[in-house]
């Protein structure tokens, strides 16, 4: 048997978008996840009902030309979700929540929001970046943590074949220094031969 390092999948993109994004292209990166698969799982966040009205109509464009509407369409009515956030502050909360394997950031000065993103699997700065080039020639591994375990993975690395060793070695002085904490948590866990064995070297 060997291990795998997760179950990835269905995929899934989030794309943030502010009034400066262009409605066209928001909607072709959307449907680029959708056309995936019907369970893919599509988020727009947007500051205002008029602007994500701008992107299903050109959702509604797009799609007359597409190869793969039924599969699109059935993950976009099905898996797809507007969020009109008031501010970038609560989009990038909202972000945080949803913790996508794909965000789009199609916004002003998108590196300014970078620090306040907790958990997402790659992130694609502007528009100039879709997540198209994640797939194919970006370069950063494209298995990526989906259905909000971005908020404790991260994409897949070489890490996730290297075993390791952890080495611990402490002087008299350090180990008297943590003594106290030691053996309070061993006495809480009922560990006696825990705490003595600390104990019986300090003295």
């Amino acid at each position: 048997d060997v291990g795998i390092d997760m179950i990835a999948g269905p995929s899934e993109v989030c794309v943030v978008a502010d009034d400066t994004a262009d409605p066209s292209l928001v909607a072709i990166d959307l449907m680029a996840q959708a056309e995936h698969d019907p369970l893919a799982t599509c988020y727009l966040i947007a500051f205002s009902a008029e602007y994500a009205d701008a992107v299903e109509s050109a959702i509604d464009e797009h799609m007359k030309r597409t190869t793969r509407a039924d599969i699109t369409t059935a993950s976009l009515r099905d898996q797809g979700l507007i969020v009109i956030c008031r501010d970038l502050p609560q989009a990038i909360e909202a972000v945080n929540v949803i913790a996508p394997e794909h965000l789009e950031l199609h916004i002003a000065n998108p590196m300014d929001s970078l620090g306040a993103i907790r958990h997402a699997g790659a992130i694609f700065m502007g528009e100039w970046t879709p997540e198209a080039v994640g797939d194919y020639v970006a370069g950063p591994n494209h298995t990526l943590p989906t259905g909000g375990t971005a908020r404790f993975s991260s994409p897949l690395a070489v890490e996730q074949y290297v075993k390791k060793s952890s080495i611990i070695q402490y002087s008299p002085a350090a180990l008297a220094a943590d003594a106290e904490s030691i053996v309070a948590i061993a006495k809480h866990e009922g560990l006696w031969a825990h705490a003595r064995s600390v104990e019986l070297r300090i003295g």
